[in-house]
């Protein structure tokens, strides 16, 4: 499925919206090179699997701790400014690492160190995003946009291992890093052109009623947190929603810290593994193609029910189904995470006010990646007393109840883009963000 050309895609006219997508593009290329240079890093200096996830709690402790102030801090300020802030945090971070290795005498705890200022970074950039296309993108747009962003984040996936691999082969892991530092800095001077514009967000467009007004009086921290949290349990079909994409990153851990030992052992060898993950990649790319190009009547109700066909590979795993089974299946599966997210993103930026989006985003994030430490810890416990099938049976089935169970919530059911008031796709008058 071709992507659509410029001409016939009136938002890559945008001038504000083409500078956020190049950056962030920049920013998704070098990030994907990153997990395989650190692993081999971290591996090469001390030869120890322990000391990696040690690594690799430092960046994800900080992240998952900071997510919710992050979105406050997106909400009060500029979110421009947040998202720049912190892509010239994380430049200095990741050329750190990279000088590090470079020395050829890495110390751990300086690595250790510097991933956890990068991941309390990632906190209050993550929820940025979503306020920063609709300040960029007319309503009209913002499907194409997200589904625009869905096509890179899926290409990213596909073609980082390959980047990271060559460039490991050719330069070693520290230029891996100064690769991304480099992405970062490229980010940021391009963000630091772009100019937000918040105008065409009226009442009209939140169907949950408009924005609050602006408080008069200094607001406090826990009054936003508050707040936001208010905002998630209002919907139905957001909250329950959140369960269920919680549930599915439970179980993509799952399958994750079985799958290669099962494809290794019963399918083949790991060649097997690796097709079923570039499976997962090219449907992922598929997916988030065929979101940019569907427009279905009941969004959130669609994307939950793809969610769910993750079931699938997780039964099948446990099943001891044929190699080209489980790797069609995974295929499928991730084709239905790669339909989600544009939809997800362009039904959350049309019914959550301006001011409170990137809180709820915030919320968002929070409950889908504290699910994913979950699986990595109880699926080799798990395992280890009863075997690989048992938690993998489990995960099939609460992913399958949990996403396809949406259906039953009326809000899921129910919940329909509102119909934008339609203002020129072309780059909008520029307008400073608000403060709050």
């Amino acid at each position: 499925m071709p992507l659509p050309r410029p001409s016939s895609y009136p938002l890559l006219r945008n001038r504000p919206f083409r500078l956020l997508l190049a950056g962030r593009a920049l920013s998704l290329i070098g990030d994907a090179v990153i997990p395989a240079a650190l692993a081999l890093a971290v591996l090469r200096a001390t030869g120890s699997s322990s000391a990696l996830a040690l690594v690799l709690g430092c960046a994800m402790g900080p992240r998952l701790l900071l997510l919710p102030l992050g979105g406050v801090v997106a909400d009060r300020f500029n979110p421009r400014t947040v998202a720049l802030a912190t892509d010239v945090v994380r430049c200095g971070t990741q050329l750190f690492v990279g000088v590090e290795l470079l020395g050829g005498s890495p110390q751990l705890w300086h690595i250790a160190l510097a991933e956890a200022v990068g991941g309390a970074a990632s906190a209050f950039a993550m929820p940025t995003l979503p306020r920063l296309i609709t300040g960029t993108v007319a309503p009209q747009d913002r499907h194409g946009a997200n589904a625009l962003f869905g096509v890179l984040r899926s290409s990213t996936v596909l073609g980082g291992p390959a980047l990271a691999g060559l460039l490991i082969a050719t330069a070693g892991p520290g230029w891996a890093f100064v690769l991304d530092a480099a992405s970062f800095a490229t980010s940021a001077c391009l963000l630091s052109a772009v100019r937000l514009s918040y105008a065409h967000d009226t009442a009209a467009d939140h169907p949950s009623g408009p924005a609050s007004a602006p408080d008069e009086q200094p607001r406090s921290l826990r009054k936003d947190l508050v707040e936001g949290w208010r905002e998630v349990r209002s919907r139905d079909w957001y909250w329950t929603s959140l369960i269920a994409h919680a549930a599915w990153n439970g179980a993509a851990a799952v399958l994750m810290t079985l799958g290669p030992a099962l494809a290794v052992e019963e399918l083949g060898g790991e060649g097997t593994w690796i097709w079923i993950l570039q499976a997962g990649a090219f449907g992922l790319l598929l997916g988030s193609l065929l979101a940019g190009r569907a427009r279905p009547r009941r969004p959130v109700l669609t994307a939950n029910l793809g969610l769910a066909t993750y079931a699938l590979p997780l039964a099948l795993l446990a099943a001891g189904a044929p190699a080209v089974a489980v790797i069609a299946a995974y295929g499928l599966a991730q084709a239905g995470l790669g339909f989600l997210s544009p939809v997800w993103e362009t039904s959350v930026q049309a019914a959550i006010p301006s001011s409170v989006l990137a809180r709820v985003t915030s919320y968002d994030w929070l409950l889908s990646m504290a699910a994913m430490p979950l699986g990595y810890v109880l699926a080799p416990l798990a395992a280890s007393v009863w075997g690989a099938g048992p938690p993998l049976w489990i995960a099939a089935a609460v992913v399958g109840v949990a996403c396809a169970g949406t259906a039953a919530v009326p809000g899921v059911r129910s919940f329909t883009l509102p119909a934008p008031k339609t203002v020129p796709s072309s780059s909008p008058k520029p307008s400073p963000s608000p403060a709050h």
